[in-house]
């Protein structure tokens, strides 16, 4: 089979910038190799690979922010696609039925976590293409724990493949800030994950308004067409003051934005693993008062859990979202990452095998 690697770690090289960090620098960060095609152990099934998003946490984990636990290794969380083969004692699926796999390849299952169903928060959470080998790649194998079927009313497999992370950690990310129908809504940051959020928000909690916050005036253009209340830049104030927030950006001056404009006893949720150092000043800035006092949260997304992504698919079959994707090739995967870093979002990227 072919697939993209990730051999060593390093920077990913986008025009105009230059390197920050002592990695190499390449924009080909990923190689593509011939390998053989994984066998299979116990209940775990064999996937050919139809297309896997393409997420910012690969970016993470090739500059080492994110450090993938074995190298080589071949990344992408976010695969759909067919069941070719069944390993021994495998029995929750057959032969031909059409499945996506989301960032939780593993958890130990006799935890005090993943017995509360938090198997997100394990201790020996394993995650797809990080601790094994994910979905940049024609074939892949994952337990059938941990693979869930696509509902037959998503007649696209490409369109399903980033609502295996954007939109399951995106629906996460919504049923953690707490809305009620009627409450306002801010979405900092309109990536991959909020352009389905936003969707889901609208579908889920018709009275409340929506407001979205990004600095990249096609991201604002691209939420009004799917019905924001209102757009705005990171400096811009919103009409009303926002009951809920989630911030998907790496960048720190989003979340004391989002802070300053929340209300009281307002929740901001935070939905990202990492955030960059590049303008960590921007924490100076925070104040007691103004920022957190009376009874403001916050709350980061850890992962996602098998409910989420189960109770995730079950709701897109009735909401029948659709993704805007940008398409690529397999062999194409290191131009994709260089759009996403250098901020060319438009709705998510997908590899098409």
């Amino acid at each position: 089979m072919k697939a993209m690697v990730l051999p060593f770690l390093s920077e990913v090289k986008v025009e105009g910038r230059s390197p920050k960090t002592d990695l190499p620098f390449t924009a080909e960060p990923l190689k593509l190799v011939d390998l053989p095609v994984p066998e299979l152990k116990p209940k775990q099934v064999l996937l050919k690979i139809a297309a896997c998003g393409v997420c910012r946490t690969e970016l993470d984990q090739i500059e080492g922010r994110i450090s993938p636990p074995k190298l080589p290794v071949i990344l992408g969380h976010q695969p759909v696609g067919t069941i070719v083969a069944l390993g021994p004692e495998a029995s929750r699926f057959k032969i031909a039925d059409r499945i996506g796999v989301a960032w939780i390849y593993s958890s130990c299952g006799k935890c005090k976590f993943c017995l509360r169903g938090l198997v997100n928060l394990c201790d020996r959470f394993q995650g797809t293409g990080c601790h094994a080998d994910g979905g940049y790649a024609e074939y892949m194998v994952v337990s059938e724990d941990y693979a869930y079927k696509i509902p037959d009313s998503l007649t696209d497999l490409v369109k399903a493949a980033p609502l295996m992370c954007s939109g399951v950690v995106g629906f996460r990310s919504l049923k953690l800030t707490g809305i009620a129908n009627g409450q306002t809504l801010g979405l900092y940051g309109f990536g991959s994950a909020h352009h389905l959020v936003l969707q889901m928000a609208n579908y889920q909690f018709p009275d409340s308004k929506v407001f979205v916050i990004s600095r990249n005036s096609q991201e604002r253009d691209l939420a009004k067409k799917l019905g924001a209340d209102w757009v705005g830049d990171f400096d811009d104030n919103p009409p009303e003051k926002i009951d809920c927030a989630i911030d998907s950006t790496p960048a720190w001056k989003p979340m004391i934005r989002a802070l300053e404009n929340l209300e009281k006893g307002g929740r901001l949720v935070i939905n990202l693993i990492r955030k960059e150092e590049t303008d960590r000043e921007f924490l100076h800035q925070l104040d007691y008062v103004k920022h957190l006092w009376l009874e403001k949260e916050i709350k980061t997304v850890a992962n996602v859990t098998r409910a989420d992504a189960e109770e995730f698919l079950v709701l897109d079959a009735r909401m029948q979202i659709h993704p805007e994707i940008q398409p690529f090739k397999l062999e194409e995967a290191n131009a994709a990452l260089v759009e996403l870093k250098s901020g060319k979002i438009r709705g998510s990227k997908v590899l098409i095998m």
